[in-house]
Formats: structure tokens, sequence, C-alpha cells
């Protein structure tokens, strides 16, 4: 689909607006917020698998290493 991406389709006029040097800033904060989202709750699933193992006492050991 991205082939048939001509000058004149909205995808296009997209990229051409994410790209314009005031964007570019708002763009990298985004992509760093969704990346620190994942950690966040890839964590937090590894912490609620060890409560429900009943291992609450190595959650703290596991963040301080």
């Amino acid at each position: 689909m991205l082939a048939a991406a001509g000058p004149n389709t909205p995808l296009a006029h997209f990229l051409y607006i994410l790209t314009l040097p005031d964007n570019i800033p708002i763009v990298g904060l985004m992509v760093l917020l969704f990346y620190f989202t994942y950690l966040a709750l890839r964590e937090a699933r590894k912490n609620d698998e060890l409560e429900r193992q009943g291992r609450e006492d190595e959650i703290i050991s596991r963040m301080q290493e």
C-alpha cells in the first residue's frame, strides 16, 4: 500500500507534517513515551507473576539489580 502512496495521498500529507522541523521533537517524545510505557507494563507483569507465585520478597531484590 505504501508504494501506491503518491504525493497527493493522505499518508504522504501526514508524513510531510510529521517531518516538519517544529514537529520532530514531538514525534520523538511520543516514541519515548510509548517505549517507556512498554517497559513499565512489562515490569508490572513480571511483578504480578511473582506475587501470584507468592514470592513478593523477590520483587524488591529484582528492582535493585
